[in-house]
C-alpha cells in the first residue's frame, strides 16, 4: 500500500517525512506544506483519491471544510490518519482517524515527529535504531523548547542546520547519516557553518534588541518587534531579557504573518493566534497579519519609541544592587529602585514615592511596564547620586563605593 503523507515545512514536520520514508521506503510520497497550502493539498487529494493509497497528515491541521470532507471519505472506507500536537488542534480527537495528543502522560511536551515514530513502532512498521531514537528526541526537544531548559545545544543546532541547508539537502544527509551511523553527529563542514550562524544569530538580536517596542493589546503587555528571520532565537531571547512583556509578537510585513512567543505560564499564545486565523503552542504560535493585527500590532504602534536598553557596561548602577539601581525613560523621568528594611524594595519616581514591592524583579518589572525606562549609565547614576546623597542613607552607602568623593563633587558645584 502506498502512503501519501502531507506534513509541515518546519523541522518537525520534516521530521515525520524522514522518519516516513525510512519506515516505507518507496511506498513513501511525501509533500512538505506550509500552514497555508496544506488545505489545497488536501483538498486535490480527496477529489481523486486512490484506493490503495493512505493518506497521512502531520504536524499539521486542516481547515473546517476538509474535516467534514476527510470524515465523509473516511466513513467510505477511505484510509487516512492525522497525527497532531497542537493544543489548537485537539478538537479533532472526536474522530478515529485522528489523534492528536499535546503532552505525554510523563509531563513531557510531544511533537509531530516523536508521536508518528511510537505510532509506527505500534504498528511494527520501523525498527527502533539508538540513532533514530536520538534524532526523534532533538526535534522533540527543539520544538517544544525543552532544548533550551536542558540547554541541548545539539537540538539547537539541529534547527540552525534545517535552516542553512535547502530542505532536499536536509532531509538526504539526515536518510543518510540517519541509516548508516549508530550516532548522531555534525560532520566538519555542517560545525563550521553552524559556529559562523551563529555568530550571525547575536548580531541579529542584538539590532533587533534596540527595536524593540512595547504595548498592550488586549489583557497583555506585548513586545512589538519586526524581523523576517530567527523568529525562535529572537523571541526567546527578547522574552528572557524583558519578563515584564507577557509575550513578544514577531511581525513579517512581507509575510503577511505574525510570530508568538512566551517565556511565561499564565500566557497561552495559542489563544492569541486563535483570534487571528492562527494557532500552535501555549508558548510557540503563528497568525496571519490580517486587517485588524495589522491594526494592533503595526498602525496603532507605529509612533511609540523602542525601549531604551539596559546600560550594557556598568561597573556601579547594577541591577540588583543594595545601593540602589537607577533607571531612565526617554522623557528624562528617573525611577530609582533600592532595598528597605532587606525585606522588600522600594520605588521612586523622580524622587517621590511610587511603591513597594516584595522583589527587585517585581520593581523591575513594575518600571519597565509602567514607564518604559532602561538602565542608565554609571554617569547619570553618579549625577544622581551627587543631587540627592545628602538625605539618603542608601546613597549615601553607594556613594563610597565610587573611586572619588561625591560630597566633595556637590559642594564643588555649589
Amino acid at each position: 500500500m502506498q502512503r501519501f503523507l502531507l506534513s509541515h515545512n518546519d523541522l518537525d514536520g520534516v521530521g515525520c517525512g524522514i522518519i516516513a520514508k525510512i519506515a516505507w521506503g518507496e511506498e513513501a510520497e511525501v509533500r512538505y506544506n506550509s500552514i497555508g497550502g496544506l488545505n489545497f493539498q488536501v483538498a486535490r487529494f480527496l477529489k481523486k483519491p486512490h484506493k490503495d493509497t493512505k493518506l497521512y497528515i502531520t504536524d499539521l491541521s486542516v481547515n473546517k471544510e476538509n474535516e467534514e470532507a476527510i470524515e465523509a471519505y473516511y466513513k467510505k472506507d477511505g484510509k487516512v490518519e492525522l497525527i497532531d500536537h497542537h493544543r489548537s488542534a485537539e478538537h479533532f480527537n472526536q474522530y478515529d482517524w485522528a489523534a492528536v495528543t499535546v503532552q505525554y502522560d510523563d509531563g513531557r511536551l510531544a511533537s509531530a515527529t516523536s508521536l508518528l515514530y511510537e505510532d509506527l513502532q505500534k504498528k511494527g512498521e520501523i525498527e527502533t535504531t539508538p540513532i533514530l531514537d536520538e534524532f526523534v528526541e532533538l526535534v522533540r526537544q527543539y520544538d517544544t523548547w525543552e532544548w533550551d531548559v536542558n540547554n541541548n545545544m545539539t537540538a539547537k543546532r539541529l534547527n540552525d542546520l534545517f535552516f542553512l541547508l535547502t530542505l532536499e539537502e536536509f532531509e538526504e544527509k539526515m536518510l543518510h547519516r540517519l541509516q548508516h551511523h549508530d550516532k548522531f553527529f555534525f560532520d566538519e563542514f555542517e560545525q563550521k557553518i553552524l559556529e559562523m550562524e551563529e555568530g550571525k544569530i547575536d548580531r541579529y538580536i542584538r539590532r533587533k534588541r534596540r527595536e524593540l517596542t512595547k504595548s498592550f493589546v488586549d489583557d497583555y503587555c506585548v513586545g512589538i518587534v519586526h524581523a523576517e528571520s530567527y523568529h525562535s532565537e529572537l523571541g526567546n531571547e527578547l522574552g528572557k531579557d524583558n519578563p515584564y512583556l507577557d509575550y513578544i509578537a514577531i511581525i513579517s510585513v512581507g509575510g503577511k504573518r505574525i510570530s508568538l512567543r512566551t517565556i511565561h505560564d499564565h500566557v497561552d499564545v495559542s489563544a492569541v493566534a486563535g483570534k487571528f486565523e492562527g494557532g500552535g503552542h501555549a508558548k510557540a504560535s503563528g497568525c496571519n497579519l490580517n486587517h485588524e493585527a495589522f491594526k494592533l500590532f503595526v498602525t496603532e504602534v507605529f509612533d511609540i519609541e523602542p525601549m531604551p536598553i539596559d546600560a550594557p557596561k556598568n561597573r556601579y548602577n547594577l541591577k540588583d544592587s543594595p545601593n540602589g539601581s537607577l533607571y531612565k525613560n526617554r522623557q528624562e523621568d528617573q525611577l530609582f529602585v533600592y532595598p528597605i528594611d532587606g525585606e522588600s524594595w522600594r520605588v521612586e519616581y523622580n524622587g517621590v514615592f511610587e511603591g513597594d514591592f516584595q522583589t527587585f524583579q517585581e520593581a523591575e518589572n513594575h518600571i519597565k511596564k509602567e514607564y518604559s525606562a532602561g538602565l542608565s549609565r554609571d554617569d547619570d547614576y553618579t549625577e544622581y547620586l551627587i543631587e540627592n546623597v545628602k538625605n539618603n542613607k542608601v546613597l549615601q552607602a553607594a556613594a563610597q563605593q565610587l573611586p572619588f568623593n561625591v560630597m566633595a563633587d556637590k559642594q564643588e558645584k555649589k
